[in-house]
């Protein structure tokens, strides 16, 4: 392999996993909080750090399969509470958000709140960053590490590492703002729906499952996981709508703002 194709190799690589570990952050920040997200983002950057610091080529033998597990099984976990709750709301089996009732509501109980209160962090947003981000750095790792000590050239390894990620990272601040318009209810949905594909895929992973084309399955498995939330909500709607069916639940039916 020459320079071209170890510096091409280790980009695409990398940029695959970038891309993984930043829809995680997008989904923690654009549902829940960005200060958290980015918070759990940046300490999991400098536990990657210190570790690879630490280890050097040994962090090769670190244990990914169990890490893959516990990771998938949180944003297994996660993705699908989240995903209930969007299909219930999309059926009519549940209130859906009234976006600016909540706003008023958020900016009067913000008026109200005592200073030591603002700002807090939220750590269900920021565990969401950190593992994800955490195992796809880890991730990223192991490659620089195999492919450049394999052409002994790390060096190289690294830069096209750094390039795959920082053209992922631009994109990823690129949408966030158009992310920030989208609807509360509908972005819970997509976001229930990313969480459970790579809940699902990394924790089948992690158990030893292989998934047939790698990381391309992803292509598969999350149109999939959207289509059966569909066609549920289509069948819970129509049940509701059909003889001895419960009709919809109105915005004032709930005080679950989640």
């Amino acid at each position: 392999m020459g320079t071209g194709a170890l510096f091409i190799a280790v980009f695409l690589a990398c940029v695959v996993e970038a891309v993984e570990a930043t829809t995680i952050v997008l989904a923690a920040g654009t549902a829940r909080d960005w200060k958290s997200a980015t918070s759990g983002m940046a300490c999991a950057l400098a536990v990657i750090a210190i570790v690879v610091a630490a280890l050097g080529p040994a962090v090769c033998d670190v244990p990914l399969r169990g890490l893959r597990v516990a990771v998938g099984a949180l944003l297994l976990v996660f993705g699908l509470q989240w995903l209930r709750k969007a299909i219930l709301r999309a059926s009519g089996h549940k209130a859906r958000h009234d976006e600016e009732k909540i706003f008023a509501d958020q900016l009067a109980a913000a008026g109200a709140r005592p200073r030591g209160q603002a700002g807090a962090m939220d750590w269900y947003g920021f565990t969401l960053s950190f593992k994800g981000v955490l195992l796809e750095g880890l991730e990223v790792a192991f490659i620089v590490l195999t492919f450049g000590s394999n052409q002994h050239d790390i060096g190289l390894a690294a830069v096209a590492a750094a390039c795959g990620v920082a053209v992922v990272a631009t994109a990823g601040l690129a949408i966030r703002s158009p992310l920030r318009r989208v609807p509360e209810n509908t972005m819970k949905f997509v976001v229930g729906i990313m969480l459970t594909a790579f809940g699902t895929f990394w924790g089948a992973e992690g158990a030893g499952a292989h998934w047939p084309g790698g990381d391309a399955s992803l292509l598969a498995l999350v149109p999939g996981i959207g289509a059966f939330a569909l066609l549920l909500v289509a069948l819970m709607h129509a049940s509701a709508d059909g003889p001895g069916g419960q009709a919809p639940v109105t915005a004032a039916a709930t005080a679950d703002r989640r």
